[in-house]
């Protein structure tokens, strides 16, 4: 399994958001300051987004969800995760 704070630059990253979540801000300025390329989905304001989340997650609706290559590797953000 890839390690979700670094997955490396050839890695498809992805990560479920909330706009006003503190821990998807933190997220986004991690891999912004690793110049790690992502793309962010609106899981609260776009329901293709939640429901693509949700069936990555299993339901679990915290946020950031971060998504590597295809494969789920967490829900939330820091050490234990917060979200």
């Amino acid at each position: 399994m890839p390690d979700y704070k670094d997955p490396g630059p050839a890695a498809k990253l992805e990560i479920y958001v909330k706009p006003t979540c503190p821990y998807c801000k933190a997220a986004r300025q991690h891999y912004d300051g690793l110049g790690i390329p992502y793309v962010e989905h609106d899981a609260q304001n776009d329901p293709a987004a939640r429901k693509a989340m949700f069936a990555y997650t299993g339901g679990n609706p915290t946020v950031p969800a971060i998504v590597i290559d295809g494969v789920y590797q967490r829900s939330g953000w820091g050490d234990p995760p917060r979200g």
